[in-house]
């Protein structure tokens, strides 16, 4: 099984201790009640930064760490098991691996301090559609003179109610543009919408947007190889936060097993129940291989990134469901309760199912990548 590094295991613990500590999953109920239009804690986002989280990604050149998809991994699973809402995936992860990528080095001049430091949030704008079909984008991009003009609509845009800048994959003349977009270019409209889970995403509507030429990030002819690097990069990291969820859900549920007591016995002491969460552990820890494998292969490169990648997001949307529900059934008529926690890991589990893909997407994918 692939081991953890010292450094990672103390990047993990650290993200751990300072989330349980800052930000636990009671707080998601308390922002929600609070009906923040901004959806998560400023002060805390800003915590992240302080902490070196936000900056992950982000070459040293440009005031961050320069670590890999594998480090954003290991924080990911650390906001699962807190939930609570930041700008992370969207900014520091999905636009700040782009620009590092991609972008000039104005655009990460520019960008990549900013993100770093948590000064900006910078959304990234694929999906069109009520599931996910990156492959048929309706957004058009044309040349207009020396720039572009962008028209088209986008939803379920993650942090789009709050970005600074959009990143838009749109079609045009001889394949994909990614274009920077400012969220206060003429021709945009942002509609904040927010998920069962409480937290935000919106949909976003390009009306006749002029951009200059500098907004193309990479090129036209590499757009397309980029939109399906930075979907992996998206996915394993969502599969990463899914598998937070689902262990933290099991710790739970094992500690409730230990502490509840019916016909005079604690109910983890009933053989059925044993069971199921011998197998749900088995679930967990094959997810945790997979997915460890998949990041690797994401920062080397590696040709079989894209398979994996399909196969972990698979796995950890389903051990999630399945870490969910059985967190439900064990814990009784209290589990789906507001007041129990164990409600709102389901309620997050269900939206990153979704996110880039669901596991049947996935399984479509790795049958696809396998010659089926």
């Amino acid at each position: 099984m692939w081991i953890l590094s010292d450094e990672r295991r103390m990047l993990r613990d650290s993200a751990r201790g300072f989330l349980e500590g800052q930000a636990p999953a009671s707080h998601v109920r308390q922002l929600r009640d609070a009906e923040d239009p901004r959806g998560y804690a400023p002060a805390l986002w800003q915590a992240f930064a302080d902490q070196g989280y936000s900056a992950t990604l982000v070459p040293e050149a440009h005031g961050g760490i320069g670590l890999g998809v594998t480090e954003a991994g290991l924080i990911a699973e650390e906001l699962g098991r807190t939930l609570r809402p930041t700008p992370f995936f969207s900014t520091a992860v999905l636009a700040a691996w782009l620009l590092r990528e991609a972008g000039s080095q104005a655009q990460q001049a520019c960008w990549l301090p900013r993100i770093a430091a948590a000064e900006t949030v910078v959304a990234v704008a694929v999906d069109e559609h009520a599931i996910h079909r990156p492959d048929r984008l309706r957004a058009i991009a044309k040349r207009d003179g020396d720039g572009w003009r962008v028209d088209g609509r986008k939803q379920a845009v993650v942090d789009g109610h709050v970005a600074d800048a959009l990143l838009v994959a749109a079609r045009c003349e001889g394949g994909i543009a990614w274009l920077l977009v400012p969220r206060d270019s003429d021709g945009v409209t942002v509609e904040r919408t927010v998920m069962v889970d409480s937290h935000n995403a919106a949909r976003v509507q390009f009306e006749n947007v002029r951009l200059g030429a500098d907004a193309l990030v990479g090129t036209v002819a590499g757009g397309a190889a980029l939109l399906d690097r930075v979907l992996d990069v998206g996915r394993v990291v969502v599969a990463a936060e899914l598998l937070g969820i689902a262990d933290e859900v099991f710790t739970r549920t094992v500690a409730y097993l230990k502490e509840r007591r019916q016909f005079g016995r604690f109910i983890g002491e009933f053989q059925a129940l044993q069971h199921r969460a011998a197998e749900l552990w088995c679930d967990l820890e094959l997810t945790r291989a997979i997915l460890r494998q998949a990041l690797a292969d994401v920062d080397a490169g590696a040709p079989e990134a894209a398979l994996h990648v399909a196969q972990a997001k698979a796995r950890a949307a389903l051990t999630a469901e399945r870490a969910v529900a059985e967190g439900v059934q064990m814990h009784g008529g209290i589990g789906v309760t507001d007041e129990l926690d164990i409600g709102l890991f389901l309620k997050r589990a269900r939206v990153l199912q979704a996110l880039f893909g669901d596991a049947f997407s996935q399984l479509d994918r790795v049958a696809i990548l396998t010659g089926y």
